[in-house]
């Protein structure tokens, strides 16, 4: 049975925490990564030194050509991927009427296009496996609640969960499970301090979340524990309200 799983983005940060927990339950994780070679060699390390096994691959989330490109030849060349973690994301906060078209066709591209752009040539190789499978997305609580500032991550993310929703009815007679994981506030060393302060007394544990507990959840909707969960939005997000 493969159990190969491509996380996206996962040279740092939560796409680190996911390959790495992932790795530790015994999947074989594709690192991707875009820019960040470096981060992406050093995932694969770790993950390594965990026991586990891996290759890392590149390609750009926004443009298609490119994606089906490298992901037809790896999947040709190693097999069907068992599991997709769709976790690659950017942002580009700025109030709406400053916003320039770059700004919200750069985060759309990257954030909502993606979810065509890898898991399109992904499926239909997993499809033929006849194995089931598990398709994990990530949006966040901007998709659920929107955040002032985030006109264009909040509807690409709200994209993100209506389009994880159709694709679960449609392979779910496929044994393949296809769910949304809204992280909130998570520590990854790039929040500034003021964003912290404000957001704290809206969090009931009155903290932020970590990577490893993002990590975690995706962790058990891959795993057969979690074969009878699809179709669900499900948010770490410590209490929000």
């Amino acid at each position: 049975m493969s159990r190969s799983v491509l996380v996206t983005g996962a040279s740092k940060g939560i796409g680190r925490a996911i390959a790495l927990s992932l790795a530790s339950s015994g999947f074989e994780i594709i690192v991707h990564y875009g820019k960040d070679e470096a981060g992406a060699a050093e995932t694969l390390n770790q993950l390594t030194h965990l026991g586990g096994s891996g290759r890392t691959i590149r390609f750009d989330l926004r443009y298609r050509d490119e994606c089906r490109a490298v992901l037809e030849s790896d999947i040709e060349m190693f097999g069907a991927y068992y599991g997709v973690v769709n976790n690659a994301g950017v942002t580009a906060d700025t109030a709406f009427p400053a916003m320039t078209e770059e700004e919200w066709d750069g985060v759309v591209h990257t954030n909502l296009d993606s979810f065509y752009n890898v898991l399109h040539p992904c499926i239909m190789p997993m499809i033929r496996l006849r194995q089931g499978g598990r398709i994990v997305t990530m949006s966040s609580v901007s998709g659920l609640m929107g955040n002032p500032g985030q006109t264009n991550y909040s509807a690409a993310k709200a994209g993100i969960m209506g389009a994880t929703k159709a694709l679960a009815m449609e392979l779910g007679k496929r044994n393949i499970t296809v769910n949304c994981v809204a992280p909130g506030l998570i520590e990854t060393g790039m929040i500034e301090q003021h964003v912290i302060d404000k957001a704290l007394p809206d969090i009931a544990l009155n903290r932020m979340g970590a990577p490893e507990e993002v990590a975690s959840l995706v962790n058990f909707l891959m795993s057969d524990a979690a074969s009878y969960i699809t179709r669900q939005v499900i948010s770490v997000n410590g209490g929000l309200r």
